[in-house]
């Protein structure tokens, strides 16, 4: 209207806004550029440097710190402190970026491997938001060694079989390394010798590592994953033919004489990890078919099947057959109906 002058909003409101733009910003910005991480690793398998550089140089500080912190903050050094903590907090980030793709995409969500990723991603976005790390880790010490051995591990267990490690291997040398290198921070916390604080980790990481062997079935088996599986009734010089339609009726499972499994199963070049398929009825074991080896670098993944044609009587019912490292991992699940 006419003679009136804007009113603009009062100052402390101004100050409130930007308390809050520099609380979360910062954060917000970060979730965005991880968003976009996730969508540029297609499958989910980033350079192995560029993980052995982030493990390195989180370990290095991790070390460090761990042995300065209390003369730091008594000599007044305490940005330097927040500094070396944000650090670590990045590191977190990117190692978990790094990984969360390559999990998901090997996961079976449905599975219990699902909740692994959903671990990964509970951490990822934790270290993310500042202020929620700062609330939930900051006050909980043993929140940030479970950051430090879950991030180190799941980077790991990436790493290696990148390099040609078999995938159970990988498993147990990076359960066992990722709590090995928490000698310095037992050693600060126990006040004990070199020798000491070394022989505790070992015990600790032996442990860690037998118990990641006996629920491997938990954890995706990352790089590995499915780049294409169908269900179908013929498959010619590796190709499968069309797949079939859920359900099928008893009448014609017998007429084709059974169904094909066909599933190609991609993994970095320097991989070679045995495959089976287990075929279950109705969540029963049916068979279990042990196939060639998986050898990795093609891109459409390595193409392998199994038949199944020996029935039972009554095949009707919900079937599927579980995707496997020999060592008990699933890599993928297909599923079919048979109507009676």
């Amino acid at each position: 209207m006419p003679g009136t002058t804007r009113s603009w909003p009062p100052l402390d409101i101004w100050r409130g806004e930007l308390a809050w733009i520099k609380r979360w910003g910062i954060s917000i910005v970060s979730f965005v550029g991880g968003c976009l991480t996730l969508l540029v690793f297609r499958r989910g398998l980033p350079g192995v440097g560029w993980i052995i550089g982030y493990l390195v140089l989180l370990w290095l500080i991790f070390v460090v710190l761990t042995q300065v912190r209390q003369a730091l903050m008594a000599r007044g050094r305490s940005m330097m402190v927040v500094a070396a903590d944000y650090t670590i907090q990045t590191l977190y980030h990117g190692l978990l970026l790094f990984a969360l793709p390559a999990y998901y995409a090997s996961s079976t969500l449905t599975s219990a491997n699902g909740l692994f990723v959903l671990l990964l991603l509970v951490l990822a976005l934790l270290a993310t938001f500042d202020p929620l790390y700062q609330a939930v880790v900051h006050p909980r010490p043993w929140v940030s060694l479970v950051f430090f051995v879950v991030s180190t591990f799941a980077a790991l267990a990436v790493a290696l079989p990148l390099i040609g490690v078999p995938q159970f291997i990988s498993l147990i040398a990076s359960a066992l390394a990722s709590v090995l290198v928490l000698t310095p921070e037992i050693r600060r916390a126990r006040r004990w010798t070199w020798k000491q604080s070394f022989a505790v980790a070992g015990a600790l990481g032996l442990a860690a590592a037998i118990l990641v062997g006996l629920f491997r079935a938990w954890i995706p088996p990352a790089p590995l994953t499915v780049a294409r599986a169908l269900i179908t009734d013929r498959v010619e010089h590796l190709e499968p033919g069309a797949p079939l339609e859920s359900p099928i009726s008893v009448a014609d499972l017998r007429r084709r004489g059974g169904v094909v499994a066909y599933t190609a199963i991609y993994a970095p070049e320097s991989l070679r990890e045995t495959i089976v398929h287990v075929w279950r009825l109705n969540g029963a074991i049916q068979e279990v078919v042990r196939l060639s080896p998986v050898e990795g670098g093609r891109r459409e993944g390595f193409r392998t099947y199994s038949r199944k044609s020996n029935f039972p009587a009554n095949p009707a019912g919900r079937w599927r057959v579980d995707v496997m490292t020999s060592s008990g991992q699933l890599i993928g699940r297909l599923r079919f109906r048979v109507a009676s």
